[in-house]
Formats: structure tokens, C-alpha cells, sequence
């Protein structure tokens, strides 16, 4: 597309700032190897090695077994992020402005709103889990004192308020070294985790590939078939990614083309993720042959292993990773959006500012209060209903407008305009949402719906683009 085509000449103070306009191809410097990193600092985060851990560990599945179904996740989020990243790619357009041509130029605050509070909460959850890599660090040099309050001692408050303040700077540099810090912190992960199973594998000896192929076998309290087991850890992957699935257009903007996009997506996700799950199947099934227990998270490897080197090496490298996927899936999104909200008070940088403060007051009462309540399960329940919006994106796009938008309308409320529909609300749109969005939130809240949570995401988003596409062709008809 021709850059004067993404020129915006005319426009609505309400719904534009320069940080939501169109960015031009000339003025992008993403390639594949960025995209790359977004998905390497996703997978690579303390969380993302414990979840992969875990997995093969619950469902009682060949350790091959477990790791070909997280495969076979990443090549499903690789066909659902190629579809929601082109558009930005062609246009320039971050996630809430793209979706004003389904939901309408006012009803797209809705989904941007629901996207943004996900983002806030979890972003505030990471900061503490970066933070306790910090943690790691600070305790191996002088240790961690006696003193707690809020169930965090007094290291683990000064690595907290460290890891804030830290993400908080990046953050305030710009995207270009936001670009540069994952750029460095996704490879740098790799080195240690090869090191780390280098290790784990010498220690082992030839125990370990016996491990590897039996250990796994029979474990696990799953009660369904090895069939359902297999699905299920899909499903969860699927899920896990599903926050970046969504709003990926908020990276794709900065892409040089849609070709650069789909090899980082191919790198970035079946490829990575096999490596990656490679590597955390060989060090938990080590550590079982090891330790006599299998242990899922880094952390307390790296402190069995008892090497100062490695420790601070590992904590190091643990922090950046974490820290890089709080800023792609956590930080940036909810800047956007709540950009998108009051695009004339709120840019890029004071909606990252809003969701840093706010993210604080979760971060620090993880430990003490929030994990304790049930909070999580209330923002699962605001996951699964966020996932109908995919599928009204994508049926929109390809189906409804032929790939095909005005950018000059995404930018005005003009009642005659092409997004404005009913007072710029699409009621179409959100009828299709609140229908898929019963089902959705039932897979998380109903116990008799329970078995479809893992998967619950990817039916939502299909029944939110079939209820779409029925109501828009009745219309067209």
C-alpha cells in the first residue's frame, strides 16, 4: 500500500493521536528477527518454562507425546496471529483502531477497555515474577533477612520496586528499545537454558534419555483418555498465548512486510516452541533422575545445581525474559488501548504510565492477598470472554470488508461514515459478541462445561465469527 494512502488528512480530535495514526512503510524497522523475539520473551519467561514443565508432568502422557501437542499449538497460534497481524502490517494500525471497523469507532473502546484491565492485572503478576529472578539474584550475594511484610521480605520488596521502576524506563525510551532489549534478552535466555540442560544432562549421565522417553508415563492425576489429555495441552497452550493473539497487530505495525511477519511467526512459535520444549523436557525429566522430584520451575534448578556463577547468570537472564514478555503482552497493549480511550489526554507514554501505577498495587499484594481470593480466576473468566472479538476481527476483515478499509472513516465520527454505524456502536458485532461470550465465560464458571476450559478460548472465537457473519450477511442479503 502507498504510504500517502495511510496519510490521515482529516480527523477527529476524540478518536486520533499521533500514536494511534497510521505508521508509513518508510518509517518501519521490523523484520522477522523481531517478531521472532516477541515470541521468544512469550515462551521464555519464568511462567512460560513453568507451564511447559508442568505439562508434561499432569496428564500422564509420553514426554514426546506432551511435547508434539505443544507443538502442534504453536502451529495454530502461528495460522491465528498470520490473520490478525496482516492487517496491521498493510495499514499500520495498532489493535483498538483496527477493531473500530467491526465493533464501530465508539464500541471498539469496549473490547479495547475489557483487553486493557486483562493486561493491567497480569502485567502487575509478572512484575512480581520478574521480580523474584531479582530476588534470586540479591538473596545468593547477601541473603534474604528475616523481616516480612505483606509476605514478602525486605530483598523481595527492594526487587520488586526495582523491576517496576525498570520496565517503567524501558518503557519510557520508546518502542525502538523496547525492540533492542528483546532483542537481546530472547537469545540470551536460550544460552543459559542450553547451559543449564548441559549440565543436567552430564549430571544424569545415561539415565537421562531412559527418563525422558518412560518418566512421564502413568504420572499425573488426568482422568480422561490419552486422546482428551492431548487435546487439552493444546488447548492450554493455545490459551496462554491468547493474550498476544488478539491485539498482535500492535507489533505488526512496526513490520516491513506481511513475508518478514510470517517467517518470525514460523521461527518465533512451531519452531521455538519445539526447541524450547526440547530443552524443558530434558531438564525436568534431569532434575527427576537428579533430585529424586521433578521440578518445573528455574529457580529452584539453578539452586539445587548450587553454582554462584550460574545463579547470577540465570537470575540475570530469567529477569530480562520475564520482563520482555510483560512488555509484549502486558505493558504495550493496555498503552493503546487506554489510549484509545481519550486519545486527547492519553498518549502511548501516559497510558503506559497508568498501567504501571496501577499494576503496582497487584504486583505488591500478590503474595498476601490477591492469589488468595480468586482474583485469577475472575480475569480467565475476562480472558474467555475477550475471545469472541478474534473471531469478528478476522470474519470482518476477510470476510465483511474484503480486506479492505478507509482509513480516513477509522478516524472520524462522522454519522455518515462507514464505521459510524448506530451511533458508533455495530450492534451486529455486539450481538455476536454477547452470544459467544455465554458460552465462553460458561466453559470457566459452569462445573458441567468444565473439560472444555482448556479449549474454551478457541470455541469462543469461532462461535463470535460464525454469529458475526450470520448476522452481517442477513443484513447484506
Amino acid at each position: 500500500m502507498d504510504d500517502k494512502q495511510l496519510e490521515i488528512t482529516h480527523h477527529d480530535p476524540l478518536l486520533y493521536n499521533e500514536d494511534l495514526a497510521p505508521i508509513k512503510h518508510s518509517d518501519r524497522s521490523w523484520g522477522w528477527f523481531e517478531i521472532f523475539n516477541v515470541w521468544s520473551n512469550d515462551i521464555q519467561s519464568l511462567f512460560g518454562y513453568t507451564l511447559a514443565a508442568s505439562l508434561f508432568l499432569s496428564y500422564g502422557l509420553n514426554g514426546w507425546a506432551v511435547m508434539a501437542a505443544i507443538v502442534l499449538a504453536g502451529v495454530i497460534v502461528m495460522v491465528l496471529v498470520n490473520l490478525t497481524g496482516k492487517p496491521s502490517v498493510k495499514y499500520g494500525i495498532p489493535f483498538p483502531v483496527m477493531i473500530r471497523s467491526s465493533m464501530g469507532v465508539r464500541g471498539a473502546n469496549f473490547p479495547a477497555l475489557l483487553r486493557a484491565i486483562i493486561g493491567i492485572f497480569w502485567y502487575g503478576v509478572q512484575t512480581y515474577f520478574a521480580s523474584t529472578a531479582v530476588t534470586l539474584l540479591l538473596t545468593a550475594l547477601w541473603g534474604a533477612g528475616d523481616s516480612q511484610y505483606l509476605g514478602l521480605s525486605g530483598t523481595a520488596w527492594l526487587s520488586f520496586v526495582i523491576v517496576w521502576l525498570f520496565q517503567i524506563m524501558l518503557f519510557w525510551q520508546g518502542i525502538d528499545k523496547i525492540k533492542i532489549f528483546l532483542n537481546w534478552a530472547g537469545p540470551l535466555v536460550y544460552v543459559v537454558m542450553l547451559a543449564l540442560m548441559a549440565i543436567v544432562w552430564y549430571q544424569a549421565g545415561d539415565q537421562l534419555l531412559p527418563a525422558v522417553a518412560t518418566i512421564f508415563d502413568g504420572g499425573g492425576d488426568y482422568q480422561g483418555s490419552d486422546l482428551a489429555a492431548f487435546t487439552a495441552i493444546v488447548g492450554t497452550m493455545v490459551a496462554y498465548f491468547a493474550a498476544v493473539v488478539i491485539n498482535f497487530g500492535d507489533f505488526t505495525r512496526f513490520v516491513r512486510s506481511e513475508r518478514e511477519m510470517k517467517i518470525g511467526n514460523l521461527v518465533g512459535l512451531p519452531l521455538n516452541v519445539a526447541f524450547f520444549s526440547f530443552i524443558a523436557l530434558i531438564i525436568t525429566a534431569g532434575t527427576l533422575v537428579l533430585f529424586g522430584e521433578a521440578l518445573t520451575n528455574p529457580a529452584d534448578i539453578v539452586e539445587r545445581v548450587d553454582s554462584l556463577p550460574l545463579t547470577i547468570i540465570a537470575a540475570l537472564t530469567f529477569f530480562a525474559a520475564t520482563v520482555g514478555i510483560n512488555l509484549v503482552a502486558n505493558f504495550i497493549p493496555p498503552a493503546y488501548d487506554l489510549a484509545n480511550l481519550f486519545p486527547r489526554a492519553i498518549s502511548f507514554r501516559i497510558g503506559g504510565l497508568i498501567t504501571a501505577v496501577v499494576a503496582f498495587f497487584v504486583g505488591a499484594l500478590w503474595v498476601s492477598v490477591i492469589s488468595q481470593i480468586g482474583i485469577p480466576g475472575f480475569v480467565n473468566a475476562l480472558g474467555a470472554i475477550v475471545a469472541p472479538f478474534y473471531g469478528i476481527i478476522v470474519v470482518d476483515y476477510y470476510l465483511v470488508k474484503r480486506q479492505q478499509l478507509n482509513m480516513q472513516q477509522l478516524f472520524s465520527r462522522d454519522p455518515e461514515g462507514a464505521y459510524f454505524y448506530q451511533n458508533g456502536w455495530n450492534k451486529k458485532a455486539l450481538t455476536a459478541f454477547g452470544l459467544a461470550a455465554l458460552f465462553s465465560i460458561a466453559t470457566v464458571w459452569v462445573p458441567a462445561l468444565a473439560d472444555l476450559n482448556g479449549y474454551g478460548w478457541l470455541i469462543g472465537a469461532a462461535l463470535g465469527g460464525l454469529f458475526y457473519y450470520w448476522l452481517a450477511s442477513r443484513s447484506r442479503g
